[in-house]
């Protein structure tokens, strides 16, 4: 088999296309195959495939998948036709896709190793700059959000995460059934969220059944302005009811314990975490130094029984008995004189219908919370990214659960 028809056979390049040379540049430590198109074939106009005049031809360069040691490079005079209805366009190759200048073949090893390294890994084995894989990312996630399935979940989760210090955030919008983020923005206020909402149709928005979030009323007011009935379906899950006691408990905790430090009194001196620790996970020497302090008249032990006994007000089932569980809560929350206490007790009655939606539905944020996380390792793996675009682009390549690679090219 000659160069060229073993060039061919890799490429797949086929009819009207064909390996007119093969060039090796030893020096230069690169191999150039040129590759024509059949005068004597007709054009076709790539928007919408009818025959068309030519109009001339310009030379394009791809680079493919190293020959050996080589860096290989695929040449062509690529014609342009002019079609009546759409005007000069460039025809399609059958190795690339438009707007690249690497054959499909070389994006999907580039997005396989992108999935499990480092960009700066991948920027110095492959030989690429960071604006090169910035264009293999973007093109593979426009494909795959092309290529998702228009049915949308019904169960949502919306979370901030930041993207760097200085309170800048992304809104990101998950699927929680399969895990997979559907939608990321700019900042965390209205507008951000408004956007996802905008982008489905009456249908889709009604077939929504819950929608997980922490207290944030941005969400919320864009939530009831577009999705029906929200008010039944927004829920403010444990995770961050629980957030919110901690930090009242901690609060008191502190108050507390600079009132006995300066009575010469350590009682409460390096006991934060026991105080904020699940009881259920505790280790018998914890939960033994724990008992010790709640049988003192602290008023953090007040506080932690006010926190652990709203936790176990998660279990019921129906809508009435909750509502009620909740009420007695709040009255001995706003009688028991500790101010932390008292303004996380008037928090909850402000968002007591969306805890008692999480209840009653059994919804939790916990895979916002799992998603949040893995983009901070992503920031971390990146060493941070400056430029915000890059950085929503990762998230969706990473945990959009897209089709990535180019058409014809799959992997399992």
């Amino acid at each position: 088999m000659q160069d060229k028809d073993l060039y061919a056979q890799i490429l797949g390049v086929q009819s009207p296309w064909h390996v007119r040379a093969v060039d090796l540049d030893l020096p230069g430590g690169e191999v150039v195959v040129q590759v024509q198109y059949d005068a004597q074939t007709a054009l076709c106009c790539p928007a919408c495939g009818v025959q068309a005049p030519g109009y001339d031809s310009r030379m394009r360069r791809w680079r493919h998948l190293d020959t050996c040691q080589y860096r290989t490079i695929l040449a062509a005079e690529v014609p342009r036709c002019n079609c009546p209805e759409h005007g000069v366009h460039q025809v399609t190759v059958p190795w690339g896709e438009p707007g690249s200048r690497f054959t499909a073949l070389f994006e999907a090893v580039v997005i396989d190793w992108l999935k499990v390294t480092s960009l700066s890994a991948v920027s110095r084995n492959m030989n690429l700059t960071w604006d090169q894989l910035d264009g293999i990312m973007q093109r593979a996630v426009k494909r795959g959000l092309e290529r998702r399935d228009k049915t949308y979940p019904t169960a949502l989760g919306v979370d901030e995460t930041s993207f760097k210090r200085r309170h800048e955030y992304v809104t990101v919008v998950q699927d929680q059934g399969s895990g997979n983020v559907l939608y990321v923005a700019d900042g965390r206020g209205r507008a951000a969220l408004d956007g996802f909402y905008e982008d489905l149709d009456a249908e889709q928005l009604a077939g929504i059944e819950s929608i997980a979030m922490d207290m944030h009323q941005p969400y919320i007011r864009s939530t009831l302005a577009h999705v029906p009935a929200a008010c039944t379906k927004i829920a403010f899950d444990k995770f961050h009811a629980a957030k919110h006691l901690g930090d009242a408990v901690d609060r008191v905790r502190r108050q507390e314990h600079l009132e006995l430090k300066a009575a010469s009194d350590a009682t409460l001196t390096r006991t934060r975490y026991l105080w904020l620790r699940n009881p259920e996970k505790m280790s018998e020497r914890a939960w033994s130094a724990l008992t010790e302090l709640k049988d003192l008249a602290l008023r953090t032990a007040k506080a932690w029984a006010l926190k652990e006994l709203a936790m176990t007000l998660w279990g019921y089932t129906r809508r009435g008995w909750a509502v009620r569980a909740w009420r007695g809560w709040l009255a001995w929350a706003q009688r028991c004189r500790l101010q932390p206490m008292v303004r996380v007790a008037r928090t909850v009655r402000r968002h007591l219908w969306g805890i008692v939606n999480a209840i009653v539905l059994k919804v939790t944020n916990a895979g916002s919370e799992s998603i949040n996380a893995k983009i901070q390792r992503l920031k971390k793996w990146a060493c941070g990214y400056r430029n915000r675009e890059r950085f929503k682009t990762a998230i969706m390549f990473h945990l959009g659960g897209l089709e990535l690679y180019p058409e014809g090219i799959r992997r399992s």
